[in-house]
């Protein structure tokens, strides 16, 4: 019961997110004087609509989307001789790339005021493995017979580790071993693996590096390869534990936000770069395949991890889910392809320069852009994602990633 509930809540949370979506391009259409027919949410059977003024609000019966009529927004657009003046397409470039952005531009700003909820309340995760030390401890090694599930028997209290002993604390961020770079917590182990004895630790401590010289301590861990066989392998270790989780009071929570978008904005793109890349994993899963967990989910399979994460207690998981769905939505609409916003904003701004370079040559500016000759490559772009949406909500239904 509370797994449907928390499937719902997402689901919601999503509307919503699609709502102040398409209420940013009314809102910045009617600001501008443009006139906005009609503003629905979801798709298919009308279930009810209201008029305020000249423009038609109400809902539909498939909570997939929604959508802003804007009179005029393409030259094709047939108008009425009182909707003539008003068409978006005479209007200057700039207000149509701001209608157009707007709406991605809420989805950014509800993701920041999640993340923010999230950093000023629960901390925000160490979303980009930063090695920055949550605490230090002694070294132990470990033995072929033990359980990697369960922790290590706990340090003695007099027992520190290299890292204390030299002089690092919770908070430091380790940026370099013998002067080489260690941007992640990964990066750090790697480079300590082959290490031994005293060696040069540079930290930022409170935006100031410092460096330490820390006696690295070659402990046994254990590694188990692909078929199960295990075996002992030296490592050099100092005695440190990642972050996980960076807390903030709620003055440092505008920082810390700021820097996790930005850090989600990264993680956003790189994942659009690979979507392609990640579809015939989602069709060996839909065959009966193990689901990898990074793979593309729909709207359904958000909002079934949102589901489980509220069955969990995991509210921090549900606002980073959240967030990270309004990122990948707001960047999505503005790739350059009809019918998203971008495909919208390269035409406007394709008129912008083609009319420039009319004017160099003493001509005229040019009329708008013929849309019917952009249909082919619209159908195209409409039908490649209608099918990758189709294999991701059926990868969900029959084969869904879930929270473990």
């Amino acid at each position: 019961m509370i797994f449907f509930i928390g499937v719902v809540l997402f689901a919601l949370g999503i509307g919503l997110s699609v709502a102040l979506h398409e209420a940013g391009h009314m809102l910045t259409a009617k600001w501008f004087g443009m006139k906005v027919r009609r503003y629905f949410i979801g798709f298919g059977p009308k279930i009810f609509s209201f008029r305020r003024g000249e423009t038609e609000y109400g809902l539909k019966a498939i909570p997939g989307g929604g959508f802003c009529d804007i009179a005029g927004m393409t030259a094709l657009d047939e108008l009425t001789p009182d909707e003539e003046k008003r068409a978006m397409w005479r209007y200057p470039a700039w207000k149509r790339v701001i209608v157009m952005v707007a709406g991605s531009v809420t989805h950014f700003i509800l993701g920041f005021v999640i993340l923010y909820i999230l950093a000023a309340t629960m901390g925000l995760p160490n979303l980009v493995d930063k090695p920055v030390v949550a605490s230090t401890a002694c070294v132990q090694s470990d033995t072929i017979d033990m359980d990697p599930k369960k922790p290590r028997p706990p340090c003695a209290a007099s027992d520190q580790g290299p890292a204390a002993q030299a002089g690092l604390r919770a908070g430091d961020q380790i940026v370099a071993v013998n002067g080489k770079q260690t941007p992640t917590f990964t990066d750090l182990r790697t480079t300590l693996k082959p290490l031994s004895g005293p060696q040069r630790i540079t930290v930022d401590r409170d935006g100031t590096e410092q460096t330490f010289t820390v006696d690295v301590t070659v402990a046994q861990r254990l590694v188990e390869n692909k078929e199960g066989q295990r075996s002992l392998q030296a490592q050099g270790s100092i005695g440190v534990l990642r972050a996980g989780v960076f807390e903030y009071n709620a003055w440092d929570a505008i920082g810390g936000s700021v820097s996790f978008t930005g850090d989600m904005f990264v993680k956003t793109w790189e994942g659009l770069i690979r979507f392609p890349e990640r579809i015939p994993a989602v069709v060996r899963a839909i065959g009966g395949g193990e689901r990898d967990p990074d793979t593309p989910v729909s709207v359904v399979g958000a909002s079934i991890l949102g589901g489980d994460a509220v069955e969990r207690g995991l509210w921090d998981v549900v606002l980073l889910l959240l967030a990270s769905l309004n990122f990948f939505i707001g960047v999505f609409n503005l790739l350059p392809l009809l019918p998203l916003d971008g495909g919208h904003i390269a035409v406007i701004v394709y008129e912008k320069i083609r009319n420039w370079l009319r004017r160099l040559r003493g001509k005229p500016a040019g009329g708008p852009v013929d849309y019917s000759k952009l249909m082919a490559v619209t159908m195209v772009v409409v039908f490649i994602g209608g099918a990758v949406m189709l294999l991701t909500i059926t990868a969900d239904i029959v084969n869904p990633i879930r929270l473990n």
